[in-house]
């Protein structure tokens, strides 16, 4: 073999002793890393980028980067001539045309090996669809978030600064104003679009220190890179791997799902449980084996599938996932009236607080249209949210119970005005009628020439006046006043 050096002294170093630079293990694949870097204006991009680009070699790529380099090495081209065009009018670069220079300035080789930091872009909506179109997808996207103030502060530093540059820089507080709120304007949208259909998105608080925020947006990039690169090597192995941060759209995961689609095969095989998965978009537990995608419940699940793909997938698996008809799903309150005559099983008990309370009178709790669900073309309703996840997991534990002979009383609401006197008092008055009472126990009022019954009698009248909620403030003020005066006199 032939090995190739970077200097004199690492050759001269290499024939001392072969062997041991021979016998270390092979390296990674190398992955071109693709970022980029979004922000309002003085939030540090450019910084940012520029690091990477000293650092790390990476190719750092503005649109006016992209824009200079098709017109000075591709002067003579039809898109050079029409880019030529717009400028001379004193027009701005539409979109279309935009992308399609970024498009071949990512033709360059160092993009190819090493990879590409894209500063500032993009900053519209149109501009992500037609990014997509291109299928120019950064593996991670920073969003270095700053409010205005920072803003306007840190543009009073650079021009108080001794190295600006001799031209005149598009800074001032009008200019940064009109920038952010445009910024502001779409980077909501963005965010949301890159979140669900990617999940690259990461957003970083840009008022820290640089060397902070270097320190952050790096070991992002070192995680992700990692990630694919153990990828791309467990699955030229033919191991199952993690495809956590391969930046899989909702739809290609949907294309290429295994034959237990969102459920995870893991808790099927072991515990015998259907957990959807498809709760969280999230794919941190998800693993890509034989070409299909397989979502896991939870980290544990995901390490048992990556050690042994092979036990828990066709042929060797040993529960198949039940057909979609008998899949239990989940009801809203409007599916649930929708199915009316149709009433729920149990008689709108909750089946997994019956079996779980091992079937005593207590356990027949009535159930939450809320929470409700179908299985095996019946309707059944739970008590809480819990309950029902229970039943999802499990369908064929809870399904098929028979109810009691003896069922609880019917729980109708009752008018207050249509109870009986002491029971009326009771829901009424208790409250405020026993702290009454337990003052006049203590106190034991005695009035001049009135028997005790007679004064204990006007003493609890007071108190209720002076206590009662529902009375004008001026009023309980007069009769705690009333109160006080009997009571000294008493």
């Amino acid at each position: 073999y032939i090995y190739f050096f970077s200097s004199k002294e690492n050759r001269e170093t290499f024939m001392k002793n072969p062997i041991k630079y021979i016998r270390q293990p092979k390296p990674k694949p190398t992955v071109p890393v693709k970022i980029a870097i979004v922000g309002p204006p003085k939030s540090g991009k450019t910084t940012v980028a520029k690091k990477f680009a000293s650092v790390y070699g990476l190719l750092r790529l503005s649109m006016g980067d992209a824009i200079r380099l098709v017109l000075n090495k591709q002067p003579e081209s039809e898109l050079a001539l029409t880019l030529k065009e717009h400028l001379h009018k004193g027009l701005t670069v539409p979109d279309e045309l935009a992308i399609q220079t970024l498009d071949v300035a990512l033709m360059n080789h160092v993009c190819h090996t090493t990879g590409v930091v894209i500063d500032g872009y993009p900053v519209t909506r149109k501009q992500v669809t037609l990014l997509e179109s291109s299928r120019i997808i950064p593996v991670k996207i920073f969003e270095l978030e700053m409010d205005a103030k920072e803003i306007f502060r840190r543009a009073l530093l650079d021009e108080e600064s001794t190295n600006r540059p001799p031209y005149p820089q598009h800074d001032s507080s009008q200019i940064l104003a009109i920038k952010n709120s445009c910024y502001k304007q779409h980077i909501d949208a963005i965010r949301t679009y890159y979140k669900k259909e990617h999940q690259n998105w990461c957003v970083i608080d840009a008022c820290q220190s640089k060397w902070w925020i270097w320190n952050k947006v790096l070991h992002e990039v070192q995680v992700a890179v990692k990630e694919i690169q153990i990828y791309l090597e467990r699955i030229k192995q033919g191991k199952a791997a993690s495809i956590a941060d391969l930046c899989i759209t909702p739809k290609e995961l949907q294309d290429r799902l295994g034959e237990f689609g969102q459920y995870c095969p893991v808790s099927l095989a072991e515990k015998g449980e259907l957990v959807d998965c498809s709760v969280t978009p999230s794919l941190q537990f998800a693993a890509e084996f034989r070409g299909h995608y397989y979502r896991m419940a939870s980290q544990e699940e995901l390490d048992k599938f990556l050690s042994r793909p092979e036990v828990y997938v066709p042929p060797l698996a040993t529960r198949p996932l039940p057909p979609l008809n008998m899949l239990p799903k989940k009801l809203t309150v409007a599916e649930v009236k929708a199915l009316f005559p149709n009433s729920a099983e149990m008689q709108g008990y909750c089946p997994v607080t019956y079996l779980d309370g091992k079937q005593r009178y207590e356990a027949l709790v009535p159930g939450n249209i809320e929470y409700a669900a179908k299985y095996q073309e019946k309707v059944y309703i739970f008590e809480s949210e819990e309950k029902l996840l229970k039943f999802m997991r499990l369908p064929e534990k809870y399904w098929n119970q028979k109810l009691p002979r003896k069922l609880p009383p019917i729980k109708e609401p009752i008018l207050l005005t249509a109870l009986p006197l002491a029971g009326y008092l009771e829901q009424a008055i208790a409250t405020s009628l026993i702290k009454a009472l337990n003052e006049v126990g203590c106190i034991k009022p005695k009035f001049p020439f009135l028997s005790v019954k007679k004064t204990a009698l006007l003493f609890v009248a007071c108190h209720l006046k002076a206590h009662n909620p529902r009375s004008p403030g001026p009023v309980r003020q007069m009769y705690q006043k009333k109160l006080a005066r009997f009571t000294e006199q008493c």
